[in-house]
């Protein structure tokens, strides 16, 4: 069901106000019911959150994290964690740094998979909910709005859109989001999957956060795109650090 090197990954979109809540818990509630049964065939693996391998899984990742600096304590969202992957590869590559960890996702199954599989560290947290449940150094969210399912676009982009600015209000010093690129021209692409060009998102950005510093990653081996965001201010401080 998903192209090669686009693989799907589960959606921690969140539901827009307004009134609209239960109209878009519908979608979200279809995306979680995909990923626990996703869980139940592979397990806690790449698989079980729709990544072809552990390589592909962790390059994503890498990506999301060229945001963040360890260089001191730092606080850390995760939307759309899975069984906490990323809390794994943390382990790997930042030993040293100081984290303070807290993974969300739609899926119960997976927050169950995630806490049973972290339950002896005291640094890091899971819970069950659309999106970031506190205000966090960065966030972080790998492959959240790539299975929309039978969801209509507008009604999708308008749960993305808002998953933009909850991710903008949860983050002090930034946030990373991911998507898969559009088809190439005369390229079948399953209906279920989001594939917007990143134009779109950059000129959203532009409008609704102004100010903000958005980084565009491409090119890393995979047909998907990375947006790196920095906050007007954390941008500021970023550029006098760079200097």
């Amino acid at each position: 069901m998903k192209p090669m090197n686009a693989p799907e990954h589960k959606s921690a979109a969140t539901a827009p106000p307004g009134g609209h809540a239960s109209a878009a818990a519908r979608p979200l509630d279809a995306v979680a019911d995909y990923y626990t049964q996703k869980l139940r065939r592979f397990g806690a693996t790449p698989l079980g959150v729709d990544w072809p391998n552990r390589p592909n899984q962790a390059l994503r990742f890498v990506q999301l994290l060229k945001l963040c600096d360890f260089s001191q304590p730092r606080t850390l969202n995760d939307v759309g964690c899975g069984y906490g992957a990323l809390r794994a590869l943390l382990s790997q590559r930042h030993r040293r740094a100081r984290i303070d960890y807290r993974g969300t996702d739609v899926s119960e199954a997976m927050v169950a998979a995630a806490r049973r599989r972290w339950r002896h560290r005291a640094d890091c947290a899971f819970e069950v909910a659309a999106g970031a449940t506190r205000l966090a150094d960065y966030s972080l969210a790998s492959g959240i709005f790539n299975v929309k399912l039978d969801c209509p676009l507008p009604a999708w982009e308008a749960l993305v859109a808002h998953t933009l600015a909850d991710l903008q209000r949860h983050s002090r010093l930034g946030w990373a989001v991911n998507f898969i690129v559009p088809p190439a021209p005369g390229q079948a692409s399953p209906p279920e999957l989001y594939r917007p060009p990143p134009e779109h998102w950059l000129a959203h950005l532009a409008q609704h956060q102004p100010g903000a510093e958005v980084t565009l990653l491409r090119g890393y081996g995979l047909h998907e795109y990375t947006l790196l965001v920095r906050p007007p201010a954390a941008a500021a401080s970023q550029a006098l650090f760079n200097q």
